[in-house]
């Protein structure tokens, strides 16, 4: 999903789906449903985590959050913010000196090694990101399924027919997010032959 798309969130009623798409659209569909018998689940599509609904107040992925103006701050004198955040890190004596002695400080070598990270493991991290997304959900809503001991051992262990033999007799809607939520979380198999010429 690209940052300029509203999030997204999948609503389900026991083990079917009801609604789907952008927060305010889901919320517009489920307050055409009778909810009063209770098992309402709201995921959302990014992380795979529950959330309430109805929306707290000040959600991020409210209508009424999302429209509110951010005042502009006053010109000050001095490095511009670039959106820095301030937070404790803490290290040895020996991490200090090394990062003291880098051009820029402390601060611009901390950027630069974050910023190499992320490039050099983002797809190790995307895989652990969609494992995550998909646990949540399957913890959640499966976690009294059978299998579902099973399909976990297969998520965190790489394999992927397995998994998608695990859930095959899930209930469909169930099956097909979580299929939809894992797609990114197996490595291609180093082993795998390559097809013939």
């Amino acid at each position: 999903m690209n940052e300029s798309t509203a999030p997204t969130c999948t609503a389900f009623l026991g083990a079917r789906r009801v609604a789907f798409g952008p927060y305010d659209a889901v919320a517009k569909a489920l307050a055409a449903l009778d909810l009063s018998a209770g098992g309402l689940l709201v995921f959302d599509d990014i992380t795979g985590a529950q959330v309430d609904h109805p929306w707290p107040p000040g959600h991020a992925s409210t209508p009424t959050a999302a429209a509110a103006p951010i005042p502009a701050a006053a010109p000050q004198v001095g490095r511009p913010r670039m959106g820095v955040v301030a937070r404790e890190v803490t290290l040895l004596p020996r991490h200090w000196e090394w990062l003291a002695s880098q051009p820029g400080g402390a601060s611009a070598a901390l950027r630069r090694l974050v910023e190499e990270a992320r490039r050099t493991h983002a797809e190790r991290d995307g895989w652990r990101q969609a494992k995550e997304r998909a646990y949540r959900f399957m913890g959640a809503i499966a976690g009294g399924f059978a299998g579902f001991e099973e399909a976990s051992r297969a998520l965190f262990g790489q394999d992927a027919e397995a998994f998608a033999r695990t859930i095959a007799e899930w209930p469909p809607d169930v099956q097909s997010h979580l299929a939809w939520l894992a797609r990114d979380a197996f490595a291609p198999d180093a082993a795998a032959t390559p097809p013939s010429a």
